[in-house]
């Protein structure tokens, strides 16, 4: 999905796509992590880039979530990169028109449950707090992982929870270990058909500098592969990997990470089949 028309500060996350897809170039066929090879196991298709308006937020949100759903017929899962984070709430919407309301393990530096920003409901730090107002997540299991850095007011972390957000930030995960974060993980999504949604920014800028919101004090990129990993018991459903913006990239140290994170997405979808 290139469309990155909903973001607040570095725009360019419209190109992640192309440089994931480039990246994606060294990937070898097994995973020893999860010990399968996921192109043996499962038919996996690149279904292209999805036109978006860019010059009208409402449009695009239409039609990703057209995109999306015309997709999952017949039982397809999606993995879907972006683009901005905005694209996470049309893709909700087709998620939950097929499996109700799903479990979120929301990976990134920031809440994204703002109200608005500029007095504008669609963009990528609101789209979370639009899809509990929809009813599309199950509000008993939703976590942010890897959350940190300043926000906008005292209030932003209360308002969260009443949304029914859990918070494991990038300190947490340093403190505590991958194995205890995953085991708490696990607690929170149980047997819940489950969305994974990936901002690239919850990845510290040494391993991740080509983001519009970069901050600083996040997950390394093997912390984050490592959790990943040990989801591989979970119910996933469908998941996103977003803005990723080349422009500010280095050496492609960000590309690179995104599709290591898309193959392992792509690999537990290999692994886990929705009850």
């Amino acid at each position: 999905m290139p469309f990155d028309s909903g973001v607040s500060y570095r725009p360019g996350a419209r190109f992640g796509p192309t440089a994931v897809r480039e990246a994606s170039r060294l990937l070898r066929p097994y995973h020893p992590g999860l010990d399968v090879a996921p192109f043996a196991v499962a038919q996996v298709a690149d279904a292209g880039d999805i036109a978006c308006n860019p010059f009208n937020i409402d449009e695009a949100v239409e039609t990703i979530q057209d995109a999306a759903a015309s997709l999952m017929v017949g039982g397809t899962r999606l993995i879907t990169i972006g683009g901005d984070h905005t694209i996470a709430l049309p893709l909700l919407r087709a998620v939950a028109r097929e499996h109700g309301p799903v479990a979120l393990l929301h990976f990134d530096a920031h809440l994204d449950t703002w109200d608005t920003y500029f007095g504008a409901a669609y963009t990528h730090g609101t789209p979370f707090r639009r899809a509990v107002e929809e009813g599309l997540l199950d509000t008993e299991a939703l976590t942010h992982v890897g959350t940190r850095g300043s926000l906008y007011s005292k209030n932003d972390l209360p308002e969260d929870r009443r949304l029914g957000f859990g918070v494991i930030t990038s300190a947490d995960v340093m403190r505590r270990g991958v194995d205890e974060i995953i085991d708490a993980l696990h607690q929170r999504v149980g047997r819940r058909p489950l969305y994974i949604s990936i901002d690239i920014d919850v990845l510290d800028p040494a391993h991740a500098p080509g983001t519009g919101t970069p901050e600083a004090g996040g997950l390394t990129s093997r912390e984050l592969l490592e959790i990943l990993r040990g989801l591989a018991t979970t119910q996933l459903v469908a998941a996103d990997i977003v803005e990723v913006a080349p422009a500010y990239d280095h050496a492609e140290i960000t590309a690179i990470a995104a599709s290591h994170i898309t193959y392992d997405l792509t690999t537990l979808l290999t692994l886990t089949r929705p009850s």
